[in-house]
């Protein structure tokens, strides 16, 4: 079980990472950065990606701009999603009450091949 831990970590900071990175270069045009938002998990019932839509269309204004500005969702490891937001939408998201943290993306690169003695 720890094993299949790690390695559902690791996926999914390497999805985040390779999303972050396809949408830099059309994030830098209009002034917005990629971020990773924890939020709440979602209630019994309802909908992950609906329940989290929800969050960034209330702080966004409308439902087809946080359709636009959302990049990824995440729920099996943590409850979130990663959004390309202007600094004005950032704000905007942080007050959403179900917000916990948000985290601007980070490019990492691997310093060596090996990881835990696997080459």
């Amino acid at each position: 079980m720890k094993h299949s831990a790690s390695i559902s970590v690791v996926f999914l900071v390497l999805v985040h990472l390779a999303v972050a990175t396809a949408a830099s270069a059309a994030a830098a045009m209009d002034g917005a950065a990629n971020y990773l938002v924890y939020v709440d998990r979602h209630p019994p019932g309802v909908d992950c990606q609906q329940y989290q839509l929800g969050i960034l269309a209330a702080a966004l204004g409308s439902e087809e701009k946080a359709k636009a500005a959302i990049l990824y969702n995440y729920k099996n490891v943590m409850s979130g999603f990663s959004a390309r937001l202007t600094p004005s939408e950032l704000e905007a998201v942080k007050k959403q009450p179900q917000v916990n943290r948000v985290l601007p993306s980070a490019t990492l690169s691997l310093m060596s091949s090996k990881f835990d003695g696997v080459s």
